[in-house]
């Protein structure tokens, strides 16, 4: 009942009901005034109409009954990278075919509602095709930021059979746009990481039980292709060592680089408030080993530990990895941010695997937690940590505490490109 006095309250006339309800009063006042029956059986019938025609087309669901419609939404590619341009295909077509849908269908007119984020200040542009039996939409949007972003529902005007009463009302559910953001391929696969590699792990000769399969990447090797095993995965399988295999690698994100929920500044002031080149460059990282062939883990900081962090590894570990930056934010507080930091650093050392790499992009830290690096470098194998510069972050003091722990330390300004800031690490390591 309230979903339908909602659909009522929708209503409005149009401008030929505005003119007959005018008339059908006058002609009722005058009838009345004059005692003339027929002139206030007119204006009567004038007014019952507009009044039928309000009622019959508000209490009208387009969703049920025989006159059913469906909505039907596509976005190609999703998710989508940042930046970049999806096509979205939107049909509409009764849900029987009857002949009550096919008129509905003639009547409706449509206009899809996208999110800022999605359809940007020009909004969106569609090319509309109607047959008698749907009508498609087709329309490109441009997401500028990452998260997940509403299209939809679908807003459908129609008139009634008369002309004389207009609603407006949702057609559809939402879909939800998930935007990854983007990222910079990165040269990981060179003769550094491959000789750390070999050495850190305490590689022994390889013997043929050995050998393990992980997926094809683009430098390995035609000769190591496990033909068998790609016929039946239906993709290129390779051999690899695994006494020798390449090194894990945790990819720490310091989330105080990112504004928390609702906020538009991030507690690290470091002058790029909405974090999103923090983002870009940690995904740039974790991608390019992962496809590389490295098994990666994606470590945003968090009070409760590593969370649901886990190794992958792959194409297909690339498309997992996206996935978790989505809905990453950051704190609200300074000391919530040094907290989870904190706790992190102790359950990477708690959960650490052998050979494992940790690469860190923090902002400067408090003594506090600079201990808790320390002791993490202290177990480690190799730790790496890119430290963000800003005019207003003294990264002096982190940057001398983290290499006397043993890390091997370049700062990056804020803002800066995921290959130029991957360039500053490498030439500090190598």
């Amino acid at each position: 009942m309230r979903g339908a006095l909602r659909r009522v309250a929708r209503v409005r006339p149009t401008r030929r009901g505005v003119a007959l309800l005018v008339a059908g009063t006058v002609l009722l006042v005058l009838g009345a005034l004059g005692g003339l029956h027929d002139a206030v059986g007119l204006g009567a019938a004038a007014l019952a109409a507009v009044l039928l025609s309000w009622l019959a087309h508000g209490l009208q669901r387009l969703d049920a009954g025989r006159g059913a419609l469906e909505v039907s939404r596509q976005v190609t590619p999703h998710p989508v990278v940042r930046g970049e341009t999806a096509s979205t295909r939107l049909l509409v077509r009764p849900a029987r075919p009857t002949a009550v849908a096919f008129e509905r269908l003639a009547r409706i007119r449509l206009s899809e509602q996208a999110a800022h984020e999605l359809a940007g200040s020009n909004g969106v542009r569609a090319r509309v095709s109607a047959r008698p039996d749907s009508i498609q939409v087709g329309y490109a949007v441009h997401p500028s930021r990452r998260g997940r972003w509403p299209l939809g529902p679908l807003l459908t005007t129609r008139t009634d059979p008369f002309g004389v009463v207009r609603t407006t009302l949702p057609l559809g559910s939402t879909t939800v746009v998930a935007v990854w953001p983007r990222t910079t391929e990165l040269a990981v696969r060179g003769g550094l990481l491959g000789d750390i590699d070999h050495a850190g792990t305490g590689a022994r000769l390889s013997a043929p039980d050995d050998a393990v399969l992980r997926e094809y990447v683009a430098g390995d090797d035609p000769r190591r292709v496990h033909w068998p095993s790609a016929a039946r995965q239906g993709q290129l399988m390779v051999r690899t060592d695994e006494a020798a295999g390449v090194r894990p690698v945790s990819v720490l994100l310091d989330r105080a680089l990112l504004p928390g929920r609702g906020e538009h500044r991030s507690v690290a002031g470091s002058g790029h408030d909405d974090g999103e080149w923090a983002i870009e460059l940690v995904a740039s990282l974790a991608c390019s080993f992962a496809v590389s062939g490295h098994p990666v883990r994606l470590v945003p900081t968090t009070p409760t530990g590593l969370g649901d962090a886990a190794f992958v590894s792959g194409p297909s570990g690339r498309t997992a990895l996206l996935d978790q930056t989505i809905d990453l934010h950051g704190h609200r507080t300074a000391a919530d941010a040094d907290a989870a930091l904190a706790s992190t650093a102790q359950a990477l050392r708690a959960a650490r695997t052998p050979g494992e790499m940790t690469l860190a992009v923090l902002r400067p830290q408090p003594a506090g937690v600079l201990s808790e690096l320390a002791a993490l470098s202290a177990e480690a194998v190799s730790c790496w940590a890119l430290v963000v510069a800003a005019r207003s972050l003294d990264a002096a003091p982190t940057v001398a505490a983290l290499r006397a722990a043993g890390w091997r330390v370049a700062t990056t300004p804020p803002g800066a490109a995921p290959d130029q800031a991957w360039t500053r690490l490498t030439e500090v390591a190598a």
